[in-house]
This record gives structure tokens, C-alpha cells and sequence, in this order.
């Protein structure tokens, strides 16, 4: 049994397309991958599981792309309804201060992004209700209904497919992204070191 996927013929029948996301094709070589201990099978579903990402790679990238010219916004001002939303569902107030925290942002660019989906009329301001020195920042009704029917709709279409496995599939679906979130994180990354085998 090959490990390798045959090539795809490209869409206007030129030279075929090689794999992208198999080991063979990506690492010929075993410099960032030792498959020594791997038998084929293996080989062949570790690549299947490596396609698969990517195709849900791209297919979040396509559905953040089409929700953000349909909102014609960006995608930090996106997370930032995601976030007001998150807080109106919680009865949690949101302060210029949270959302800079749950974005990963500056102070500086919270008050240029608020500016701005305030001047577009997506969200509005408002004195705290028991600091004088604070405000609060809500979502408008408007913008709220469209984010929950474009973004919040495709959200629970992720939720469908989680619905379809059983309990043991989850854990290990959950076991398998927190795993590999941890593998890929940037955390101590050091680009100059030989890569681990």
C-alpha cells in the first residue's frame, strides 16, 4: 500500500498536483519527521488527519473572509462584537479595559477600534454605572442580529458536527486539538534551532 496519496490533476488538466499535506511530499527527507516506526497505514491517516486541518483551515478562513466583507469590517473588530455579545449573554459589562484584555490589544488601539465601530454605528458608549471614571461599551441591536445570523449560524454548524460524535470521539477530538495546540504554540519557539524529530 502506497503512503502517498496519487497526484491530483490539476483543475485545467496541466501537470498533476502533488499532495500537499503528506509527509512523503512535504518531508521526502525525515529532517522534521522521523517515520521510521510509522507502517504505511499510519503514514497514510496521519496525512489524511493533516488534509483534513487544512481543509478546515480553509474553510474558516473562506467563512471569516465572506462575514467580514458581507459586515465590511475587520477581523479584530469582528472579535470585538464577539466579545460585547459574549458579555451581554453574561449580564458581564464590557469596558474599553476588558476588551483590550480579551483581544490581546493595546489601550491605544481599544479606544481606534471603538472609535470606529462607534462612528459606523455598531456599538455605543456609556458612563459605568457605578465607576464615574469608566465606561461601558454595548452592542448595537442591529449589528448584534446580523452577527448572530451570519457568524453565530456558522458557529452552530461547527456545534452540529461536534453534536454527531459520540462521547469517547470528543474526548479524543479534544485531546488531539489541545495536544496539537500546544505542539504548535510560539510559546519558547526558537526559529534557529534544528527542528525536533
Amino acid at each position: 500500500m502506497s503512503t502517498q496519496p496519487p497526484p491530483r490533476r490539476a483543475r485545467d488538466g496541466a501537470d498533476p498536483v502533488p499532495p500537499l499535506f503528506a509527509m512523503a511530499s512535504s518531508d521526502p527527507d525525515q529532517q522534521l519527521v522521523a517515520r521510521g516506526e510509522l507502517g504505511e497505514e499510519e503514514v497514510a491517516q496521519i496525512d489524511a488527519v493533516m488534509a483534513a486541518l487544512a481543509r478546515l483551515r480553509a474553510a474558516e478562513r473562506e467563512l471569516s473572509e465572506a462575514a467580514l466583507r458581507y459586515m465590511e469590517l475587520g477581523e479584530t473588530d469582528m472579535r470585538a462584537l464577539h466579545f460585547l455579545i459574549v458579555c451581554e449573554n453574561t449580564d458581564t459589562l464590557a469596558t474599553p479595559g476588558a476588551i483590550a484584555q480579551s483581544l490581546g490589544i493595546s489601550t491605544a488601539s481599544t479606544t481606534k477600534l471603538l472609535d470606529r465601530l462607534a462612528a459606523s454605528g455598531h456599538v455605543r458608549r456609556e458612563p459605568h454605572p457605578s465607576d464615574r471614571r469608566a465606561l461601558v461599551v454595548t452592542i448595537e441591536p442591529g449589528t448584534r442580529a446580523t452577527a448572530v445570523r451570519t457568524m453565530g449560524a456558522q458557529q452552530a454548524r461547527r456545534v452540529h458536527a461536534a453534536r454527531r460524535l459520540d462521547a469517547a470521539e470528543r474526548e479524543v477530538v479534544v485531546r488531539f486539538l489541545t495536544d496539537m495546540a500546544e505542539e504548535i504554540s510560539v510559546d519558547g519557539l526558537d526559529w534557529g534551532s534544528a527542528p525536533s524529530r
